[in-house]
């Protein structure tokens, strides 16, 4: 895990963590937890990345896994209340459409992971490389006024994993 202040052109501090996580559903439902966890550790609202972050990781696991070859999931404080997430996967020859796909059928079980993150960002798009690389990236404006940080309190548990063990059921 890395994260990090640097100072940006402007003389305001820029805010980023970065986390290469495994391309399975596992991977994708940490990756929204460390989120999570991380925009609470920056006092900063975290529901609308969250949803953002689950749709695409979830996509990185899903359509660009990769046997052996993890994700990396980047959260970026841009401004005061621009966050830019980033998931990058090894799989730049499986790209997202150009445009909002279609509403899929209402019976279909997936397809609307775009559409969501449509939706919910400003604004979102896709850039390639270096070979073999492609990320999926969103900018969101954050509702800091209106966030309470104890909306945080236990929210943002992320327990910790052993290899081989299997996780503590949660009561």
């Amino acid at each position: 895990m890395k994260q990090e202040i640097t100072r940006t052109g402007n003389s305001a501090p820029a805010r980023e963590f970065s986390v290469r996580l495994s391309p399975t559903r596992r991977g994708a439902r940490l990756a929204r937890r460390l989120a999570v966890a991380q925009l609470c550790s920056w006092e900063l609202p975290y529901e609308t990345a969250e949803h953002i972050v689950a749709e695409l990781a979830a996509n990185a696991a899903f359509h660009g896994r990769v046997p052996g070859r993890d994700f990396r999931l980047a959260l970026t404080l841009l401004d005061a209340d621009t966050l830019r997430i980033e998931v990058t996967d090894t799989r730049d020859d499986r790209l997202p459409p150009a445009s909002v796909p279609e509403c899929p059928a209402s019976e279909a079980e997936s397809g609307r992971g775009l559409l969501l993150v449509e939706a919910l960002a400003d604004r979102w798009g896709v850039t390639t490389g270096p070979p073999p690389h492609k990320t999926v990236w969103a900018e969101l404006t954050l509702a800091v006024a209106n966030f309470s940080k104890m909306r945080c309190t236990g929210t943002a548990e992320v327990r910790e994993v052993v290899p081989g063990r299997r996780a503590p059921e949660r009561r």
